[in-house]
Formats: structure tokens, C-alpha cells, sequence
């Protein structure tokens, strides 16, 4: 099978969903060894991921994830991080430099749209290559992320969001750990994470590293069965919608979609250069965060205040941006944000035994 495939993908030829899926649960399975996988993602990135693969390998992936038991519904703003592999950039302007280096805007806001009464499931992982993952920031900031499943469960019931620790609800994605790190590049998994979240969200804002991909994830969310859904691609920043130039959005409604462009402009915003956003390491990152939920103003806080207004508008809290906005600004200036970063704090560190990254 995985020999197929891979000739399949090397011709040129996309997988039908159900081959795909019988792919991805061999891969899984662990019956594929790390030459096949690596040589496989390689030969699929290098033709392009159809629909029919990306839905089949999601469901596959998606029928051996833990899944949550939440009565609530929830909006997914999870993102691929695509600031993690050094390519990116290569893609994209055609130069060497390594990432766009932004701290870690879709955690931010997390705790921003928490904040005004949202209920978030965040699903990340520790960085790969690049300076800092959703879950190193996290831990610098005091969350503990060693919880079991009831416990999360309970917290975003309790508090209104909850850290999804990938290795813990996809444990046969180690399989393709060491495959994908010693290939380098982006890959299909890249745009499966976002779509594998277990808590079963009804609304979406998904960030993509390629504005060709925005309207093709936008029918991959369509089949998964998704109703409400952005997907977005920035000008400099990528996977998140831009305050630094122009942002690609697609929209999914009522089984539609329509893409247009945004500009920081169009919602009163000074462009900023791609410095103003830029981030550090864990800590650095989770100072930054810190800073943008006590209030300062600036750059930072700007393109925090936009996604957030992104998934207000799909959870259909607001039907503008600039309602959006406004309710981002109130979220943070009246100190919810700040004090539900605060409560996940408390309670997972309640909840079970510290952990740090080891070195």
C-alpha cells in the first residue's frame, strides 16, 4: 500500500479519500516504516495536497483521537505555527530568512476571546525548530499542562478554555515525529493539526501559510462538516490575520464560500512593519502576552484585537469586525482576559503535577 502511494503521489496523482485514509491509517498504525512516510508527505507536498487527501487523512486521524464530552459549543482558533519550519519564508519571498518570528498571537488571543464569554479549546505542542510553541509559552506563563482529560474538560467548562497538550490526545502521531523532523519540511500534518482538535468546535478561524490554500481549506472544512468557518492568510504574519498588510480570507457559511481581501486600514489600523510583532523565546513571548492583557497599546495589541474580532464574527457574536473590535478592546481594558489567563493558572496548577520542558 505505502509503495503505491507513494508512486501515486510521485506521478502526480491525487488519492481518493478513502485511499488516503487507508494511508494515514497504516501510517498511524505504526505499519509504515520512517523512509515511506518521510518519502511519501515529501512526494504530496511536492504535488500539492488534494481535498479528498487532506479530508481523508483528517478523518483517519480524527477516529483515533481521544475525544471530549463538552454540551457546549466552542470555536476552534487553533493555527499551524507555520513559523516552526524555516522554509516558509523560502516559499514565500524567495529569500533564506528563517521564519516570520512573531510571538504567539493565536495564544493571546485565546485569552481574549475567553475573556468575553467564548469558550476555547487551545490545541498546540511544544516548538519544533522554531523559538517558541504554543505550549513553551504557555508553561512560561504558569499553566501547567501535565492535567488528564477530565480535568481539562472541566476547566474549559469552568473558565471557558482549556490547553489540548497534543502528545496526550494523538499519541500515535509519534510515529511521524522523527520521520517529519528529519525531512524538514512542510507537510501535510502541518495542515492536520488545526483540523484534529478533539473537542469538536462548531466554528472556525483557521490560519494557513500559503494564500492558495485558503479557499482549498475552506471545502476541506466544508466536508468535515463544519459550518461557520475564516480562513486567513496574512501578509507577513501568515497564519494570522495581519495588522502588517493585506490579509487573503475565505469564508465558510451556510455550506458557501466567498474569498475576499482585509487591510489593517479597512478597521482604522496603523500598517505596522513585521518588527513591531515580532517575539522572542518562551519567556520573552509570554511577557509580551502579559503586557497585551494589562492593557499596553500598540502593534502587538492591534493584531491580537483583530483575530479575536475574526472569531467573534464566526462564533457569530458580532456580524462586523468593528463590533468585533470593540468587543476584543472591552475584554482586555475591563481585565476578563487577563483574569481568565489568571483562573487557567490556578486551576491547573491544582489539577495535577507541574511540568517543564525538558532541556
Amino acid at each position: 500500500m505505502m509503495k503505491d502511494a507513494i508512486a501515486r503521489a510521485v506521478n502526480g496523482d491525487h488519492l481518493t479519500e478513502e485511499q488516503m485514509r487507508s494511508v494515514m491509517e497504516r501510517i498511524l498504525n505504526g505499519g509504515a516504516t520512517p523512509a515511506q512516510i518521510g518519502s511519501f508527505i515529501t512526494a504530496l507536498r511536492m504535488k500539492g495536497e488534494a481535498v479528498d487527501e487532506i479530508v481523508g487523512a483528517a478523518k483517519a486521524m480524527r477516529a483515533r483521537t481521544r475525544k471530549f464530552k463538552l454540551d457546549q459549543p466552542l470555536i476552534n482558533i487553533d493555527r499551524d505555527e507555520i513559523n516552526v519550519e524555516e522554509e516558509t519564508i523560502l516559499d514565500t519571498h524567495g529569500n533564506g530568512a528563517n521564519g516570520t518570528h512573531t510571538f504567539n498571537i493565536s495564544t493571546a488571543t485565546a485569552f481574549v476571546v475567553t475573556g468575553a464569554g467564548l469558550k476555547v479549546a487551545k490545541y498546540g505542542n511544544w516548538a519544533l525548530s522554531r523559538q517558541c510553541g504554543s505550549a513553551d509559552v504557555l508553561i512560561s506563563l504558569g499553566v501547567n499542562l501535565d492535567i488528564n482529560q477530565a480535568a481539562v474538560e472541566r476547566c474549559i467548562r469552568d473558565i471557558g478554555i482549556g490547553f489540548l497538550y497534543a502528545p496526550l490526545f494523538h499519541g500515535a502521531m509519534k510515529a511521524v515525529v522523527s520521520p517529519r523532523q528529519e525531512v524538514g519540511l512542510r507537510s501535510v500534518f502541518n495542515l492536520l493539526g488545526p483540523l484534529t482538535n478533539p473537542a469538536g468546535a462548531t466554528a472556525q478561524v483557521l490560519g494557513v501559510y500559503d494564500a492558495r490554500l485558503t479557499e482549498k481549506m475552506a471545502r476541506v472544512l466544508r466536508r468535515l462538516g463544519m459550518h461557520r468557518a475564516l480562513v486567513v492568510c496574512g501578509q507577513e504574519t501568515f497564519d494570522e490575520i495581519s495588522i502588517c498588510g493585506a490579509t487573503r480570507v475565505s469564508e465558510l457559511k451556510n455550506a458557501e464560500i466567498s474569498t475576499s481581501e482585509m487591510t489593517p486600514e479597512d478597521f482604522g489600523f496603523q500598517r505596522a512593519a513585521p518588527e513591531a510583532i515580532r517575539g522572542g523565546d518562551a519567556q520573552a513571548n509570554a511577557e509580551i502576552i502579559r503586557k497585551i492583557l494589562a492593557g499596553e497599546k500598540g502593534p502587538k495589541r492591534d493584531i491580537v484585537l483583530l483575530n479575536a474580532a475574526a472569531a467573534f464574527v464566526t462564533a457569530g457574536l458580532d456580524d462586523r469586525f468593528k463590533d468585533g473590535i470593540e468587543r476584543a478592546k472591552a475584554s482586555i481594558d475591563s481585565g476578563q482576559a487577563a483574569e481568565k489567563l489568571d483562573s487557567l493558572i490556578d486551576f491547573t496548577r491544582q489539577s495535577g503535577f507541574f511540568v517543564r520542558r525538558a532541556i
